[in-house]
């Protein structure tokens, strides 16, 4: 898919002395480490989609020193931004930044390994229904055999918005793309299942976000 623009309400990345910083990625990254730290494995390869500007995949790489990171970012100045943000903090082991549009069709079983973890944060409310179930399609299909793919972000509840600040945000997506918006937490862990991933939990995370998490079992 192209590039979507996102409307001036979504999170936004600056410069700063030669990487990208998003302050809400700053806010996230401490309760997201927290979370890969209980539910994550402790070994193996580990993809994360949309890395945006690198900050959480520096943080994820820090605590979970056993992992071997892959980001990806579609975007050429943000990969840049994430090669500087993993040079910076010394860490061997994030791989440099890959070329990655997740919501087009063949990629999970174009990699060159399967992945033992996939993390996704902040990414399906600004995509459409179709190109979520893709992305989910072929996260699965990348995984190992009970590899895990978390997915945190805002979530509609049982079709519902629970707050003035989700309802507010999420009409200002509708109201640039009517194809993106809230995913209803319900629907999303159908589109889960029906890819071959089980259900391991939905923990509630800081400012009304949810995880969701989910388990390639063996076949």
């Amino acid at each position: 898919m192209p590039i979507r623009s996102v409307p001036g309400t979504a999170s936004v990345a600056t410069p700063e002395g030669g990487k990208l910083f998003a302050p809400s990625a700053a806010r996230n990254m401490p309760a997201l480490v927290d979370l890969l730290t209980q539910v994550a494995p402790t070994q193996g390869h580990a993809l994360e989609i949309a890395s945006g500007t690198g900050q959480h995949v520096v943080g994820y790489a820090s605590r979970l020193p056993g992992l071997i990171w892959q980001p990806t970012e579609v975007d050429a100045v943000r990969r840049a931004s994430i090669d500087a943000y993993a040079v910076e903090a010394g860490l061997d082991n994030v791989l440099t930044a890959r070329a990655l549009d997740a919501t087009s069709p063949g990629w999970g079983s174009q990699l060159d390994r399967p992945q033992d973890l996939i993390v996704l944060s902040n990414l399906l409310h600004l995509i459409s229904k179709p190109e979520t179930r893709i992305l989910i399609s072929e996260a699965a299909a990348a995984l190992a055999p009970d590899g895990q793919l978390v997915i945190y972000g805002p979530f509609m509840r049982n079709t519902s918005l629970s707050s003035d600040g989700d309802v507010a945000f999420h009409a200002s997506l509708i109201a640039h793309d009517p194809e993106t918006g809230y995913k209803d937490d319900g629907e999303t862990k159908i589109w889960l299942q029906d890819a071959g991933l089980n259900m391991v939990g939905s923990p509630e995370m800081p400012a009304n976000n949810l995880a969701l998490i989910s388990k390639k079992t063996p076949t």
